[in-house]
């Protein structure tokens, strides 16, 4: 995974200028090793943050149309999104959300940090909606901690119906890594659901979001990065 620390340092000190954010628990992603960053997902900037302020580069899916993009609002984000490591992703797409998993995987494996929304897309309401499998089974094929992360306010920087960024306060807490050993790719789904649930406590706790027991699903004009 190729990255630009340089953009990712001045990203985080534009970042913590504008919007003055709380950040704590950062100590938590390993300092050498693969991890997994697992956070709830209100805006569409949440991996630009978490891509900028995370200790280590985080590989985070990205939308492909952001890489396609013409006119300068287009190259700036296939530009960033770049310089970060992003994945390009086609939403919908089952066969291309599978590989884009094994791509994480690839860089797990390779000892490098990954991020994912167990939630699948950012949520419209504020809720913490059920998540999606796809982080436990990350966690279980490659034996990956799972760092889980809360962000509070993030919606706030492109309020809904709205373009571009406004600073806004918001909080950053990670919790401690989770531990769900390594059985392989060839788990059972109840651990894969169990690994899934204990996620999901861990960034409620930390979000302090309230739970929904459904998916969400994403509208089609919803911008947010895929997770």
């Amino acid at each position: 995974m190729a990255t630009s620390e340089p953009i990712r340092r001045s990203a985080a000190a534009f970042l913590r200028l504008s919007c003055r954010p709380e950040v704590t628990g950062l100590e938590n992603v390993p300092a050498s090793g693969p991890f997994i960053l697992a956070s709830n997902h209100l805006s569409f900037f949440d991996s630009v943050i978490l891509q900028a302020l995370a200790p280590r580069p985080v590989a985070f899916f990205a939308k492909a149309e952001y890489f396609t993009g013409a006119g300068p609002r287009g190259r700036a984000q296939r530009w960033f999104f770049d310089a970060v490591g992003s994945i390009p992703v086609e939403r919908g797409e089952q066969a291309a959300s599978v590989a884009a998993l094994d791509q994480l995987v690839g860089l797990i494996e390779a000892g490098q940090g990954v991020g994912i929304y167990p939630e699948g897309t950012r949520s419209r309401d504020g809720r913490l909606y059920r998540g999606r499998t796809g982080a436990a089974w990350l966690a279980l094929t490659t034996g990956a901690p799972v760092v889980p992360v809360g962000l509070r306010g993030t919606e706030g920087l492109q309020p809904p119906g709205t373009n571009g960024f406004r600073p806004h306060r918001f909080t950053l807490a990670a919790g401690e890594p989770l531990d769900f050993g390594h059985p392989g790719r060839r788990h059972a789904l109840p651990q894969r659901r169990e690994a899934t649930e204990a996620i999901m406590a861990a960034i409620a706790a930390l979000s302090g979001q309230e739970r929904v027991d459904t998916y969400n699903a994403a509208p089609s004009s919803d911008q947010g990065a895929r997770g």
